[in-house]
């Protein structure tokens, strides 16, 4: 698959991608790395990796990322609570069956020890869930600049081995190499070293045009004018000084909010063109920032 088939791939389940990530997605799969995509939320990056999903007709395996995750929340933790309580059944089988012998503590422990440090005890978390599909999956690890610079540690060995290493069962090799998608907002710097295992791409909100043929592709039963309407206010909208400015999500709430509201033209019903802004300012400032005046002037540059 080259990358203007993959890119045809995309937007047929709805992902319309500019050349340059195209390419980007095509080159990362082909060498079998990891691809970092940064941009504002909104832009679309985690819907990348959904749509991927789909076109492998594969599992997204996805791992939130925030301050404070660690190890046990990303790759594994064992079932303690199951272990004592399997530690608490073999002691007193082993030791009714031994009549307790001092000679045989020792043998037993181990023994022990040997039951409970195995898989039927090892809950898996994303990380390690995603080596171990025997189809690969599609891992996306969301907004890795929220976790801990820490963390980034725990991702090296996967990232540049696809492998996993639990102190009390050995090295855990993948199955088969997953499709890691990694998203980033800008929230710190990531460090170099993760940056160089991966593939990048910075994505933009997109022109008006890629948002057009996103809003047809997703909402088809828009009509084509009002479309036009609504991606120019959009796009003019995020020229405003906002705290948040709306994403391609946004934007498709606002469609079929309107939708619903049987508005066919945003200049034609003031009222109902400022209630409906709910969709797309999503905090109290950014809509004391866009009073009816304002909107006004939008939908009437949009007009």
């Amino acid at each position: 698959m080259n990358w203007q088939n993959l890119q045809t791939k995309l937007a047929g389940e709805g992902y319309i991608a500019p050349p340059e990530l195209a390419m980007a997605l095509h080159i990362a799969l082909e060498l079998e790395r990891p691809i970092l995509l940064e941009g504002d939320a909104g832009v679309g990056k985690t819907q990348i990796a959904k749509t991927l999903a789909d076109i492998y007709d594969t599992e997204l395996i996805r791992l939130q990322c925030y301050e404070g995750l660690d190890a046990s929340a990303a790759i594994y933790e064992w079932n303690y609570q199951r272990q004592l309580l399997s530690i608490r059944a073999m002691a007193e089988r082993d030791g009714e069956r031994d009549g307790e012998h001092d000679g045989n503590r020792g043998t037993v422990i181990d023994d022990i020890e040997t039951r409970i440090f195995s898989a039927d005890y090892l809950l898996e978390r994303p990380l390690l869930r995603a080596i171990r599909q025997e189809k690969p999956p599609v891992l996306l690890i969301d907004e890795i600049d929220r976790a801990d610079e820490e963390f980034e540690a725990y991702l090296l060995e996967i990232l540049s081995d696809f492998q996993v290493t639990i102190p009390e069962m050995g090295t855990i090799i993948a199955s088969s190499k997953p499709i890691v998608v990694l998203t980033a907002n800008g929230t710190r710097d990531l460090s170099d070293a993760l940056r160089r295992r991966c593939i990048y791409n910075f994505v933009p909100y997109p022109d008006r045009t890629t948002e057009l043929a996103i809003l047809r592709a997703r909402c088809p039963s828009v009509e084509p004018a009002l479309a036009a309407q609504i991606v120019s206010f959009v796009q003019n909208l995020r020229k405003e000084d906002l705290e948040k400015k709306p994403g391609i999500a946004e934007t498709l709430d606002w469609a079929a909010a309107l939708g619903g509201l049987g508005v066919n033209d945003i200049t034609a019903d003031p009222v109902a063109l400022q209630a409906s802004l709910v969709c797309l300012l999503k905090t109290e400032a950014d809509q004391a920032a866009i009073p009816g005046a304002v909107a006004q002037r939008l939908a009437g540059k949009a007009g």
